[in-house]
């Protein structure tokens, strides 16, 4: 069946309402590891834009199937991640970067088998923005109908080989390969996220998430990770998840961030945040500072600022405050099936709307002016 998806969540016509459950639907739900070829064709890309789907694509690659991703590249704009072309590779991609004068802005992916082929043509980039939290528009067009259209994966690739353009397939055993020129290191130190990264995450709490905090010191309530259970959603608000879990049998990714806890005046600079990527799809952040502090209920509200490429600041709001009524009307999205909820808020109107400053000065404590939170214990 073909489907026509407006996301996030604006607009479907099936079951599926963003590009990561379409693709889902094509690499995984209806899809046979080993059987054809995976393409992906994206101007831009970047670790996470990726990272629900490396282990999906390395166990196609080992189970004797093909994956190939063509992507911009360019020395003077910030295209294709060095993190995410590293990944593919090691995952057995065959990837081939695109530099010319006119970029490349077309966006689709899908699947080439022996009889049929599947396509996925939108607007969203291989990137987390383009698989999260950009508006984008998704066309899903079904074996059937790309038959009728005489479309066919293995045509557009030998098209997209024959023009005259230059080419690059750069090789993870030679990292000085003029390829490696064309990609963008998503960890540099000078990265300064823009007006448009600058958002808070506006999510409800529940009892997994704040059990630890009100439990006493000692007791069974109180073992295991403190974390905070976020959006499904969440590709773009962190930065690359480039720490692939050493245990267990489930991928996971993570990333190391600082986190400003606000309302206890300390900074962690070594916080987790991680995507289960073989689980539950879940993104979490660890909030261990919270642990035994009687600081967050089952039921409040908490902000997530981000104001840096890896620094973030936590609030939490008290039930039945004005800040929690306030921000509850942007926590428009249910994050699993108990009534928690999620969403996000410009940092510009999330300070507007509170009337306080986000500090954006790295180890932000003390504030000077900033008002001081008093949900109390």
């Amino acid at each position: 069946m073909n489907e026509i998806v407006v996301h996030p969540g604006v607009y479907a016509t099936g079951l599926n309402r963003g590009l990561v459950p379409l693709l889902e639907r094509l690499w995984i739900r209806e899809h046979r590891p080993g059987d054809g070829a995976i393409f992906i064709v994206s101007g831009f890309a970047n670790y996470n834009g990726g990272v629900r789907f490396y282990d999906v694509l390395r166990s196609h690659i080992q189970a004797g199937g093909r994956v190939v991703a063509y992507l911009g590249g360019s020395t003077a704009q910030r295209l294709t991640s060095k993190q995410v072309v590293q990944e593919l590779l090691d995952c057995g991609v065959e990837v081939t970067l695109i530099n010319r004068k006119r970029l490349l802005h077309a966006k689709c992916y899908g699947v080439s088998r022996p009889l049929s082929d599947s396509l996925i043509v939108t607007s969203g980039n291989f990137t987390g923005p383009g698989m999260s939290q950009n508006v984008e528009m998704s066309v899903l067009l079904d074996e059937a109908t790309t038959s009728v259209a005489c479309f066919a994966w293995g045509d557009l690739e030998a098209a997209l080989r024959g023009q005259n353009w230059d080419y690059y397939a750069p090789r993870l055993d030679d990292p000085d390969a003029p390829a490696w020129k064309l990609v963008y290191d998503e960890q540099a130190a000078d990265i300064v996220i823009d007006d448009t990264e600058e958002i808070t995450l506006v999510i409800t709490l529940s009892h997994s998430d704040t059990a630890r905090i009100n439990a006493a010191p000692g007791t069974a309530a109180g073992k295991g990770t403190q974390y905070f259970w976020l959006s499904k959603d969440s590709y773009d608000f962190f930065p690359a998840l480039t720490i692939r879990n050493t245990r267990g049998t489930k991928a996971t990714y993570s990333a190391l961030v600082e986190l400003d806890y606000v309302d206890l005046g300390v900074v962690d600079d070594q916080a987790r945040v991680t995507f289960e990527a073989e689980n539950n799809f879940d993104f979490r952040l660890g909030t261990r500072l919270l642990r035994f502090t009687h600081r967050a209920s089952e039921g409040d509200m908490a902000a997530i600022s981000r104001v840096g490429e890896s620094r973030y600041q936590v609030r939490v709001f008290r039930k039945g405050s004005d800040e929690f009524a306030c921000l509850s009307q942007h926590a428009v999205d249910f994050v699993g099936h108990r009534g928690k909820r999620c969403g996000f808020i410009p940092n510009a109107r999330f300070e507007e709307s509170l009337g306080i400053r986000i500090s954006r000065r790295r180890g932000g404590s003390p504030r000077g002016n900033e008002p001081v939170q008093t949900q109390g214990p």
